[in-house]
């Protein structure tokens, strides 16, 4: 294991994390080099959700279209910030899309994953906190609207239509 507690690892340059999934995203592939950078073995991954490497500081919207992309059949890429056993860290750039069998039938999903230079990396903490504040200010918005105030909102025309234009108006 490479990593520490709060520790960033930095990829190295010429390396390629490989991961394969079954559609419900459980690991059932793992490279050396994603043993070695995360500090899991391999048969501590294998078997698992590869959400057990999903740093809190990830926006959940970049991981929902993740799945939304290649459920459509088609390539994902971005930037991922993942958590080490340990609790260390270490920013990717993925590419995810689907494994098929000899049948062209979907089995699976491939993730390879590059180094981010350091430039990017710190581009991309800030961009990422800000998303992240942004999710959970709606999830506080939404727990605060009531029925009271779902009412008052919209005149008494409490349709879903009335009440997102009328949240735009307040919010922007």
């Amino acid at each position: 294991m490479i990593g520490s507690k709060l520790v960033e690892i930095e990829v190295p340059q010429k390396a390629m994390i490989v991961s394969h999934t079954d559609l419900n995203g459980v690991i059932t592939y793992a490279n050396d080099t994603f043993c070695l950078i995360s500090g899991y073995s391999s048969s501590e991954l294998v078997g698992k959700p590869h959400n057990i490497l999903r740093h809190p500081d990830m926006p959940s919207s970049l991981f929902k279209n993740l799945w939304e992309t290649v459920a459509e059949g088609k390539m994902w890429s971005g930037y991922v910030k993942n958590m080490t056993k340990d609790g260390g860290y270490y920013w990717v750039y993925a590419h995810v899309s689907r494994l098929f069998d000899k049948d062209g039938k979907p089995v699976g999903y491939k993730s390879l994953r590059q180094p981010v230079s350091k430039e990017k990396r710190n581009e991309l903490e800030e961009s990422y906190t800000r998303l992240k504040e942004i999710e959970e200010h709606k999830i506080k918005i939404n727990t605060w609207i009531d029925a009271d105030l779902i009412q008052k909102l919209t005149d008494g025309d409490s349709s879903l239509g009335t009440l997102n234009r009328r949240l735009r108006e307040i919010l922007g």
